[in-house]
C-alpha cells in the first residue's frame, strides 16, 4: 500500500510562488503515474497535473499551463507542485494521488487509487 504525504503549503499573497512536495512510501513510487489536485471550499476535487513515471510526458489542466509545474525525483520518491502567479481563485486544499496508469491522459479523480490527505494554499493579501 502506498502512502503519500504531502507538504509545502501555507498562506501567501497574490503573486507570489510556492512549491508544493509528496512524499511517497509503502510502495513503488517509480512505477506510479503521479498528479495533483485540488478542491476549493465547496467545490468537487479538480484535476490540476499529472507525470508519467519517466517524466516524460506531463499533463496540465488548461488554466494551469504556464504557472504550474509538476515534476518528479524517483531517487527521492517525491513529487512536486511549482506554483506562480498564485491568485486567490488558486485558494484550495491540494492533494497528490498516484496509480499505475498507462499515460497521463485520464484526469478523473476515479483514476487515482492512492491519494495524500492534502495541503492548505491559501492566496490572500
Amino acid at each position: 500500500q502506498v502512502q503519500l504525504v504531502e507538504s509545502g503549503g501555507g498562506l501567501v499573497q497574490p503573486g507570489d510562488s510556492l512549491r508544493l512536495s509528496c512524499a511517497a512510501s509503502g510502495g513503488t513510487f517509480s512505477s506510479l503515474t503521479m498528479a495533483w489536485f485540488r478542491q476549493a471550499p465547496g467545490k468537487g476535487r479538480r484535476f490540476v497535473a499529472s507525470i508519467s513515471r519517466r517524466s516524460n510526458e506531463r499533463t496540465y489542466a488548461e488554466s494551469m499551463k504556464g504557472r504550474f509545474t509538476i515534476s518528479r525525483d524517483n531517487a527521492k520518491n517525491t513529487l512536486y507542485l511549482q506554483m506562480g502567479s498564485l491568485q486567490p481563485e488558486d485558494t484550495a486544499a491540494y492533494y497528490c494521488a498516484g496509480d499505475t496508469l498507462a499515460d497521463t491522459t485520464d484526469t478523473g479523480v476515479g483514476a487515482y487509487a492512492f491519494w495524500g490527505q492534502g495541503t492548505q494554499v491559501t492566496v490572500s493579501s
